[in-house]
């Protein structure tokens, strides 16, 4: 089992970095899962005992120099290990500057992926700084744990709006309840609402437009009346914890709904995508 990867590209070091802080902030530990191709962030909190889970996927090319991977057999030509996202967050933040970062998994006392930056430096020898990363390697007997989720059966698809703004809604509601009713139809509208003894406070969003989803998909949706509410009540915190973490930026932002169950935000970039489930409160 082997790998080793290597950035030069300081816009990829930089992006990369944003993305993995952005992980940081939804998921205390992870999975890394490595193929030839991608890269997967994966979190399992099974959904059913309330926990969220996310499955951020990224294609290697866009980000490596050079990438080598060997797995743990040849049929099985993967590697999942788990790790602490902030401790990765936080090594590629000393490589802002870098002129190169070289990641690879080792094992000297225990297994670790070292993350080692090359600094500039006014001599002609460059600098190295060394972090070493403490990772869990998974058996391939509980690989099955952390397979992609499936996309549940919705009643309701919808953009978001500038997550900026739901960001700004979504923190001053924090303040008034725990718990957020989040609400759309067919017809691009989509409702945040706050209930509680004292207050109730709803923000209206219009002309978000629908995803055209293939096959297959929404067939919940289908001959529904248009104008009728799909909606969810989540943990207030959990939402603000995905757009507070948000720094990449996503050129499509779109969450699925099913109705009472669970809320499915995706989250687009070129090179990156972001899935991040929320389940309802009953």
């Amino acid at each position: 089992m082997r790998f080793r990867a290597k950035i030069v590209d300081l816009a990829c070091l930089n992006h990369l970095s944003r993305i993995i802080n952005t992980i940081a902030r939804l998921a205390k530990t992870c999975i890394l899962r490595l193929t030839v191709c991608k890269l997967y962030f994966i979190l399992s909190d099974k959904v059913a005992n309330g926990g969220t889970s996310m499955w951020c996927e990224l294609n290697q090319g866009n980000f490596f120099d050079e990438y080598q991977m060997e797995g743990v057999a040849a049929e099985h030509n993967e590697i999942y290990l788990e790790l602490v996202p902030e401790n990765l967050s936080r090594a590629l933040k000393t490589a802002q500057s870098a002129k190169a970062v070289k990641i690879k998994l080792t094992n000297k006392h225990y297994p670790c992926l070292r993350v080692a930056v090359e600094l500039p430096s006014l001599s002609s020898s460059s600098r190295i700084v060394t972090h070493d990363i403490p990772v869990g390697v998974i058996p391939r007997r509980m690989w099955n744990d952390f397979r992609e989720p499936t996309v549940p059966d919705f009643d309701v698809s919808i953009y978001l709006p500038v997550l900026k703004t739901m960001k700004s809604v979504v923190e001053r509601m924090k303040n008034l309840s725990n718990f957020i009713v989040i609400e759309a139809n067919l017809s691009g509208e989509m409702n945040l609402k706050i209930e509680t003894d004292l207050v109730s406070v709803t923000t209206h969003f219009k002309d978000l437009g629908n995803p055209p989803w293939e096959d297959g998909y929404q067939s919940s949706a289908r001959g529904r009346d248009l104008e009728s509410m799909a909606e969810a009540c989540i943990d207030i915190k959990k939402l603000q914890q995905l757009l507070a973490g948000q720094q990449v930026n996503p050129t499509k932002a779109l969450c699925n709904i099913v109705r009472k169950r669970i809320v499915h935000f995706i989250l687009l970039h070129e090179e990156v995508s972001l899935q991040y489930f929320i389940p309802a409160i009953s």
